[in-house]
């Protein structure tokens, strides 16, 4: 069973509760890498053991994956995955391009997720009956544009700059074949793929905590997400998400060479 609107509002609201306090409040920031910026801050972690928390309450018998505290029960049926700030990037730069994502796997297909961004006050959300927004301008159902040719698509990535030297080369095929590029995007980009204002989303090497709560939110809406050989996403990797099934085998074409 997924869960209720009302429970993934609780996750968005204890989430919210650590991290907006800390926005923009210039707070310490660790780099999780040795070679290279991963950054994290006290707001990743306390905002993950908030929702950490509400889901032990709830689904004592649900298993856990976050990106700050790993995995536990991680061999239930059903798996909460968590990435309390994803664009934390953003988030360090006081940019509101970030947003907390939590998802729901049922046998290992996700069913349910939510992104909230809680500095401008939108929840995207959907838990099996379609997607849905909460936010300025009142709540709507969401769903993705019709755009089914390239040439008519707006496309998001983070950066470009993300991609090694033979998948920038297949991206900037897709990038050269579209209407409008735009970057710097993070998790934000698939909300608005769902909400109807952009076509298509590309990134590469993301883990799991970074897409499973956006896959439901895609699909409800009525747009398609994959790997770019065509798999299942929830395991993260290479990733594509377009507003229609068109547009997505053209973006697939592009991407396998």
């Amino acid at each position: 069973m997924n869960p209720t609107p009302e429970f993934l509002r609780r996750l968005a609201a204890a989430a919210a509760d650590q991290t907006l306090p800390r926005f923009r409040g210039n707070g310490a920031v660790t780099n999780k890498q040795d070679a290279g910026f991963d950054p994290v801050t006290e707001a990743d972690r306390e905002a993950e053991r908030a929702i950490r928390t509400l889901i032990r309450e709830a689904y004592p018998a649900h298993g856990i994956v976050g990106e700050e505290f790993g995995a536990e029960n991680a061999d239930s049926s059903h798996v909460w995955v968590i990435d309390p700030i994803d664009g934390t990037r953003a988030f360090i730069s006081g940019l509101p391009l970030w947003g907390t994502l939590v998802g729901m796997t049922a046998d290992g297909t996700a069913t349910a997720g939510l992104m909230s961004q809680p500095f401008i006050g939108e929840l995207f959300y959907s838990s099996g009956d379609g997607a849905h927004y909460e936010g300025p301008g009142g709540a709507r159902r969401l769903s993705t544009r019709e755009t089914t040719h390239l040439a008519d698509a707006t496309l998001c990535t983070t950066t470009p700059a993300l991609f090694d030297a033979r998948r920038r080369a297949l991206y900037d095929r897709v990038e050269e074949a579209v209407r409008l590029p735009r970057y710097g995007t993070d998790c934000y980009a698939y909300a608005m793929l769902a909400a109807g204002h952009v076509d298509l989303v590309i990134e590469c090497d993301l883990n799991s905590y970074d897409i499973v709560a956006l896959i439901p939110l895609v699909e409800q809406a009525g747009g398609v997400i994959t790997t770019w050989d065509g798999a299942r996403a929830e395991s993260g990797g290479d990733i594509v998400a377009a507003a229609t099934p068109e547009l997505h085998a053209r973006a697939l074409e592009y991407l396998q060479g």
